[in-house]
């Protein structure tokens, strides 16, 4: 059982929802990253969405691409994403780390060799937005043989054809897209989102757990009463950008978890 199984296990047990955190590792520095990432446990945070800097994020919308770029320019790489984790998990071991991105760094590093990386820096899982289930064989598979998570994503545009060959290989949860396009591009609607979390549901046993579009408490609220959770990215990320003190951020990131917690 990874420490994700484990999450949505004791809270299934207490019939509570999820909040999930998404922050881009070494945004807008690495420091100020890792004292976000750190404060996200006490602030309510169920599970950190680590985002992992890259020069072309095809499905993230101007607010995560810059603060990818910030990232970058500042720096971050994959070791020190990794290095990151590391970091956390010196005072952390219990909260789940899932690492967002796309495969190209993954490949350039060798699957094999960035598996057991990110095993022993603590990552817990991952979502590579840019493997089709397709090619599981290059990294979902060998990922899980190594004790990680591989969570894939489901959108509107995911139908009944294509539902059960995303959900095949997939563990820890199901990632439903709220909405069709990238992050930040319109607000999640609770009334849309439900029917179609009820029919992932019920072809899995996993948990289903909603983003994009998120940007409020009572959104968060609304969103994560007909799911088992839900993910807020841009609307943290951005307070990041505006130089917004982590103190600050994580105290808006607590009304967010405040929010999703009350569903």
């Amino acid at each position: 059982m990874t420490r994700i199984d484990a999450k949505f296990a004791a809270l299934k047990a207490r019939n509570a929802k999820a909040f999930v955190a998404y922050i881009m590792a070494g945004d807008p520095d690495f420091d100020t990253s890792l004292e976000v990432v750190r404060g996200l446990p006490a602030a309510g945070v169920d599970v950190i969405e680590l985002g992992l800097p890259f020069t072309d994020p095809m499905a993230d919308g101007a607010t995560i691409q810059l603060a990818g770029q910030r990232a970058l320019e500042g720096g971050m790489t994959l070791d020190r994403t990794l290095e990151l984790a590391r970091r956390f998990r010196e005072e952390d071991d219990e909260t789940p780390i899932v690492m967002m991105g796309y495969y190209n760094p993954i490949y350039s590093r060798g699957v094999d060799t960035f598996l057991a990386q990110a095993k022993a820096a603590g990552i817990d899982g991952l979502i590579i937005v840019d493997l089709p289930p397709e090619e599981d064989e290059e990294l979902c598979l060998p990922a899980q043989a190594a004790g990680l998570n591989f969570i894939r994503l489901a959108t509107p545009t995911t139908d009944a054809k294509r539902l059960p060959k995303v959900l095949q290989n997939t563990s820890g949860f199901v990632y439903y897209v709220s909405i069709t396009g990238i992050t930040g591009a319109a607000e999640a609607q609770a009334s849309d989102v439900g029917p179609e979390v009820a029919r992932i549901k019920a072809a899995t046993d996993l948990p289903v757990i909603v983003g994009f579009g998120i940007n409020t408490p009572e959104r968060a609220r609304d969103v994560a009463s007909v799911a088992d959770g839900c993910v807020v990215g841009s609307a943290i990320v951005g307070k990041l950008g505006q130089g917004i003190a982590p103190k600050e951020v994580l105290a808006f990131v607590k009304t967010l978890a405040d929010g999703a917690h009350s569903a």
